[in-house]
């Protein structure tokens, strides 16, 4: 779950790491009250979108007085904001951050991520710098890390050593250091797979202040966080997605014309390699949790059946110990007694519970053409789809 960056804000202050005053504004007026009451000629006005590269798209707006923030709210809010990072269909800008504006000695990147080579969260700094996120994507080798305990304990000079290699003199080093001693607690606690601060502005004063903040949330922790869970805004999520999460099934609508149903993440990709590799356009990615029941299912089907775009269900099931074939079974069946519409499906079943499977699937009488294999059932889906069968 991606949070906006003034949400990202309100929870590292609960982590003492300081922030820009700033206000949320949905309208102009409110943006020109928020200016009137932070005080300062030195403001900014920042869209807020779940996107990076905001500043380059004009999202990011300085101004120096109430007046002049009203007028950039008013040429933000209800704006479709396209960066690098939205795709061409952007996001529509809901919401702005009215906030002063901080005079910097110095900047720097930071995050925290976990780092799958190594199995470790993973704290990255560096001098801020303007193609900053091109130079992580080439893999920014001379950005110095230290891989920090999943726990939350840190082994003795590991952190005095990482300052070191910023080139820190010692006074900012230990505010520094402490710094990243209280993101790491907040990456722990609040079950974060990120935690980036760019910039992070040094004053004069020699204090660290978080001028923009991206956090992300992992998904599978949201349970053990219902605080947090509440500030997911569903006008910024695919409605569809959301819906699917909250039955057990991971799904993402896509251009194409043959329907997805698998069980497994790993599964479904290869299913879509498949597809494609045998001439076809998926019109979903679809994986099935273990956790789902026959009903979860059919929901997730449903979704497909109500997508006029698809032509066929193409359904590769592997039953496993958790989630028998027989279940996936049910789900189809309940979906298309629900929908109404009668749509070609090619199946390809194996695994646990596949002969009573087969049985259901003559007793529901359901239109279907089974093949042997995964691939015999992506041409054959294909095929169908292209009218060619």
């Amino acid at each position: 779950m991606q949070l906006h960056e003034f949400q990202a804000k309100d929870l590292l202050r609960r982590y003492r790491v300081d922030t820009p005053p700033g206000q949320i504004a949905l309208t102009p007026d409110e943006a020109a009250a928020a200016a009137r009451q932070i005080g300062l000629d030195s403001l900014f006005v920042k869209a807020q979108i779940l996107a990076g590269s905001r500043a380059a798209a004009g999202g990011v707006r300085a101004v120096r007085s109430p007046s002049g923030a009203r007028a950039a709210a008013a040429e933000l809010l209800g704006r479709k904001l396209v960066t690098s990072q939205t795709g061409p269909a952007g996001q529509v800008v809901k919401r702005v951050l009215v906030e002063a504006g901080i005079v910097a000695a110095q900047e720097f990147y930071v995050a925290l991520r976990v780092d799958p080579a190594v199995g470790a969260i993973t704290a990255i700094a560096g001098a801020h710098r303007p193609d900053i996120e091109q130079h992580l994507a080439a893999g920014a080798p001379d950005f110095p890390t230290v891989a920090l305990n999943i726990a939350g304990e840190r082994r003795p000079g590991d952190i005095a050593d990482f300052c070191r290699k910023l080139g820190l003199a010692s006074d900012i080093a230990d505010k520094f250091g402490a710094l990243i001693g209280r993101l790491h607690r907040a990456f722990v606690e609040l079950d974060a797979s990120l935690i980036e601060i760019n910039p992070l502005i040094r004053t004069a004063a020699g204090e660290f202040i978080a001028a923009d903040a991206k956090i992300t949330i992992d998904d599978n922790a949201i349970f053990r966080h219902s605080e947090t869970a509440q500030l997911r805004s569903e006008d910024d999520v695919d409605l569809i997605q959301l819906q699917a999460q909250r039955h057990q099934i991971n799904y993402v609508q896509m251009d194409g014309n043959i329907g997805i149903v698998v069980n497994g993440a790993g599964l479904g990709l290869a299913t879509l390699d498949l597809v494609q590799a045998a001439g076809g356009v998926p019109a979903n990615f679809m994986d099935i949790r273990t956790t789902a029941k026959s009903l979860d299912i059919a929901h997730g089907v449903g979704m497909i059946l109500d997508n006029p775009r698809a032509k066929v269900l193409l359904v590769n099931v592997y039953g496993g110990g958790m989630q028998a074939c027989d279940t996936v079974v049910d789900g189809l069946a309940i979906a298309f007694r629900k929908s109404g519409r009668v749509m070609p499906m090619v199946l390809r079943i194996t695994g646990n519970n596949e002969n009573f499977a087969r049985m259901r699937l003559a007793n529901f009488n359901l239109p279907k053409t089974e093949c042997a294999d995964m691939w015999q059932a992506a041409t054959r889906a294909v095929a169908i789809a292209q009218g060619r069968a």
